[in-house]
């Protein structure tokens, strides 16, 4: 199976290599790609999709000057089969990249990602900061690209150290840090003071703690964090590649936990003005993710808490603002902000609260839902907002349409003719995956209802049915345990039906099993909720 995989591999790279530049070009210039991206930033994490608290001039400015998407969904909540998804524009499934082991692969996935295309048809290009996808992807960069964690290269890496090693080195060569003293612990990105949330808060320094349990203020100048160092090393790469067209990627790790920042950011948003989510109350006795879905969530339920966490993280989320501001200056300094397409989004989100949760891999708008800006002055209108659904697997085809490279093969589809009016499908829909059995393995959004729905047969999951229109924090389900659940039978079977479509479409194992499954199945004293 590896050598089959391979071999498409092979095929598909050496297609694009003898595939001609298809549209040499009205303008006078190529238009290069500058593909930001942080990880975990939900969608309403930014000022110019309507958070009243967090200040993220930058991202506004953007927005104000492109598209913005308002209802743009992960492939899958987590980091590797996200992410995967964005570079190559195939569902997780035919990726063969399923969850974040997988970015180990050396056998997948069977396509090459928009990056690989354009370095094969006249592009340099660099990538900086987290590389989580399998290395496969990463081979063909202009400037090697680093592995993320660890001492052994992943094959085919020419990279001297992992990225991780490269951050410790530099804030080891540049920051002076006071010593540790007793109310500190150290944290992958430096020394912080930990805050009642900490799992380790009032206890002995611990070496491991874990870093999605750990919140705090970063002891450290904002200008030696990890958000600075990623952003810095794209700077330097626009530097190196303003002379001929290029592919840029910046991958900003913050905010994804480790939840800790330096002042000034540490005290931007004081907790006690930070709004709680409604939906902090909701018990999930009727959700997939049911009242004992992670141990030790009874924390995230505290409302001091969570003022607490969101923060931080609107903190840290400004801290990315303002580097994205110095990246886009540089770039216009340069005088390749006019034919350069500008990409922000995230790999997917963070609960921050909602429902009582925190982190991700689920199919809740705090944790599918992410933000989608682009510009592309003269091509791309100002101010234009892009309502209808959208997936990450679409990203590929809008990429390559954008920079005259149409036609490559993917499951997605061109967000173009969205973002120039000329169409606006109420019938689209997109689907996010999650490859387990125990909760919901797919969900599917319409733009009004969202249906998460099990993998097999026999799942025992709990299946949902949410209203966003009239139900926007996702409190009510129609189906599940809910006693009338016979009364919204067409609507999950509508729903359940562009399910199976999109199944259907992109040939998944899972097909014949879902379409077995009934859509108000009774829960069962086995269910796992």
């Amino acid at each position: 199976m590896k050598k089959i995989i391979a071999a498409i591999f092979a095929v598909a790279l050496s297609l694009i290599c003898g595939h001609a530049d298809n549209t040499k070009a009205a303008a006078k210039k190529p238009i290069n790609l500058l593909f930001i991206m942080t990880d975990q930033q939900r969608w309403d994490a930014m000022s110019c999709y309507g958070n009243t608290v967090i200040k993220t001039p930058n991202f506004d400015k953007l927005a104000s000057e492109g598209a913005r998407f308002a209802s743009f969904y992960s492939a899958c909540p987590v980091c590797t089969p996200a992410r995967t998804a964005i570079l190559t524009g195939h569902s997780i499934e035919s990726n063969h990249v399923l969850s974040n082991n997988d970015a180990d692969k050396t056998d997948a996935p069977p396509f090459p990602s928009f990056d690989q295309i354009l370095l094969h048809n006249g592009y340099q290009g660099e990538y900086h900061g987290k590389y989580h996808s399998p290395y496969r992807l990463a081979t063909d960069y202009t400037k090697p690209v680093r592995w993320l964690n660890g001492k052994v290269p992943p094959p085919g890496c020419k990279a001297d150290i992992s990225e991780s090693e490269a951050f410790f080195q530099f804030v080891r060569d540049n920051a002076t840090q006071p010593p540790i003293k007793p109310d500190q612990l150290p944290a992958k990105t430096g020394n912080y003071i930990p805050i009642p949330l900490d799992e380790n808060y009032g206890k002995k320094p611990s070496g491991k703690p874990s870093q999605a349990e750990m919140y705090g203020r970063l002891v450290m100048s904002p200008a030696f964090s990890h958000t600075a160092f990623t952003a810095k090393e794209g700077i330097a790469a626009l530097e190196r590649l303003k002379d001929k067209p290029f592919t840029l990627t910046i991958s900003i790790d913050p905010p994804h936990p480790p939840m800790v920042v330096s002042e000034p950011y540490y005290s931007l948003y004081p907790p006690e003005k930070i709004p709680v989510p409604t939906s902090i109350n909701d018990f999930r006795t009727n959700s997939p993710y049911g009242p004992k879905f992670r141990a030790g969530e009874d924390i995230y339920r505290n409302p001091g808490n969570i003022q607490q966490m969101r923060s931080i993280y609107y903190g840290m989320v400004t801290e990315v603002d303002d580097w994205i501001g110095k990246i886009l200056k540089r770039l216009d300094e340069l005088g390749l902000a006019e034919n350069t397409l500008v990409i922000f989004t995230s790999d997917h989100g963070e609960m921050l609260g909602d429902h009582g949760m925190h982190s991700k891999m689920v199919f809740y708008e705090g944790s599918a839902h992410v933000p989608l800006l682009m510009r592309l002055p003269g091509v791309i209108l100002a101010n234009t907002v892009v309502r209808t659904p959208a997936s990450q697997i679409d990203m590929f085809a809008t990429i390559l349409d954008y920079l005259g490279q149409a036609n490559h093969p993917s499951e997605g589809q061109s967000l173009r003719p969205f973002i120039e009016g000329k169409e606006a499908r109420k019938d689209r829909f997109v689907v996010s995956e999650w490859p387990s059995s125990s909760v919901p393995g797919f969900m599917v959004f319409d733009g009004r209802w969202k249906l998460m729905f099990g993998r097999t047969k026999t799942a025992t999951s709990l299946d949902a049915l949410y209203d966003l229109k009239n139900d926007p924090e996702e409190v009510n389900n129609f189906i599940g345990k809910n006693p009338e659940h016979e009364k919204y039978r067409a609507e999950a079977e509508r729903m359940k039906g562009l399910l199976v479509e999109w199944l259907t479409r992109v040939q998944s194992p899972s097909l014949e099993s879902v379409k077995a499954r009934s859509v108000v199945r009774e829960a069962k004293a086995d269910d796992k909720n």
